[in-house]
């Protein structure tokens, strides 16, 4: 089992940053791989990052692609996601998961996906 209790979120005006961090507790954490998540209101959920848990490879979604970064401190047990640039498409409850198997590879399917945590509510305000 792996609790995961994201932070981090708030209000923010378009073009400014924030950094989310997910602390997770419970079994090993360098052997997952992680991901972020978002769900707007009357959207469905959509991938935004993910992390290997072997080699730290990161993919992104192309529309966070090169404004958003996911990192792991696994001596924290403890993933990332600093955003950049924000505008307000990116206003959502963002949730990491976490998905087991010591990798390469970074899931983007919610399913591969068995821990989740609750979420926290990024708005940009325009």
């Amino acid at each position: 089992q792996v609790q995961l209790v994201e932070s981090g979120g708030g209000l923010v005006q378009a073009g400014g940053s924030l950094r989310l961090s997910c602390a997770a507790s419970g079994r090993t954490f360098s052997s997952y791989s992680m991901g972020w998540f978002r769900q707007a209101p009357g959207k469905e959920r959509e991938f935004v990052a993910s992390i290997s848990s072997i080699g730290g490879r990161t993919n992104y979604a192309d529309s966070v692609k090169g404004r958003f970064t996911i990192s792991r401190d696994n001596a924290k047990s403890t993933v990332y996601l600093q955003m950049s640039s924000l505008n307000s498409e990116d206003t959502a409850v963002y949730r990491c998961a976490a998905a087991p198997g010591a990798s390469f590879y970074t899931p983007i399917l919610a399913y591969e996906y068995n821990y989740w945590g609750q979420g926290t509510q990024v708005t940009v305000s325009s």
